[in-house]
């Protein structure tokens, strides 16, 4: 949709001093010339931009200007506020929505809207992405302790993109250790602190696809008790699972990883019947096994 668009380009360059015009057609997967009426739009709209010409075109956000609310509905309008405030629910600041004042003029309404994007710890959530946002406008590399699955380790990364997905935050960054690309979780990440300046580029947009990131290893198929369905619905949707007799629930996912596997089937307390596949029915037999010992001694 247009609008999600327009939220967005307005959204990078609020977090970045300037892009190029290919830079935008390839995040949003549209051409070049719709990103130059999509910058003609926000320009009618009063958004002070600003382009310049050259290598691929460039396009920063400048200070002051005024909306004009002719040229955006009531609706529109409270859409781009919600998703600002929602910014400001982890940024610790209300610069987001000082600036749409700014633009917008005084006295917008609230809308019926709200998006809290902030963790139940908020106050290390928000020093950090405040940091990483320091980080990448000077761009300058982070320092920080990271706790992983495989183990923990001390990184130096040059920051690209503050990310939130899969209801979690994540910094995409160049990570000097693995010399690749990578996502680190924000709150898996300790002693985060600047270093020294590195020479800024236009990093590419990470892929986000489960498939992926999340590449399946393993195909679990239960049978899910009456009592669950409602978990199943919240989790996977309406039509993740098909009713068998008594209401039981016939239900299949992917996972990347078996502990994980695990970890999800335990959850529902032994209520739920593993079909497969055989090594996860394995894990749980030995946490079992585990459990029973601890009990013993």
């Amino acid at each position: 949709m247009k609008l999600d668009r327009l939220i967005g380009i307005l959204s990078i360059l609020l977090q970045r001093e300037t892009v190029t015009m290919p830079y935008l057609a390839e995040t949003f997967e549209v051409s070049r010339r719709t990103v130059s009426r999509d910058i003609d739009a926000l320009c009618r709209a009063g958004i002070p931009l600003a382009t310049r010409q050259g290598a691929g075109g460039r396009v920063s956000l400048l200070a002051g200007g005024r909306v004009d609310r002719a040229l955006l509905t009531s609706g529109e309008l409270q859409a781009i506020l919600a998703g600002l405030r929602s910014l400001d629910s982890v940024s610790g600041t209300h610069r987001y929505v000082q600036l749409m004042e700014k633009l917008a003029g005084p006295g917008a309404q609230e809308g019926d809207m709200l998006i809290d994007l902030a963790a139940w710890h908020k106050g290390p959530l928000s020093e950090k992405i405040e940091l990483l946002q320091q980080a990448m406008g000077a761009g300058r590399v982070v320092l920080f302790h990271y706790y992983a699955p495989s183990g923990e380790t001390d990184r130096v990364a040059e920051p690209c993109h503050v990310v939130y997905q899969w209801g979690a935050w994540y910094l995409w960054a160049w990570c000097r250790q693995r010399q690749d690309y990578r996502l680190f979780k924000l709150d898996r990440m300790a002693r985060l602190a600047l270093g020294e300046s590195f020479p800024k580029g236009e990093a590419p947009w990470p892929d986000l696809s489960d498939q992926r990131v999340f590449p399946e290893q393993f195909r679990v198929e239960l049978l899910v008790p009456p009592a669950y369905k409602w978990r199943l619905v919240e989790e996977y949707g309406e039509g993740s699972f098909t009713l068998q007799p008594e209401g039981w629930c016939r239900f299949s996912t992917g996972f990347t990883y078996l502990d994980s596997a695990v970890d999800f089937c335990l959850s529902f307390r032994g209520d739920a019947q593993v079909l497969g596949p055989e090594e996860l029915k394995t894990a749980l037999a030995e946490v079992g096994r585990k459990l029973l010992k601890q009990q013993k001694t």
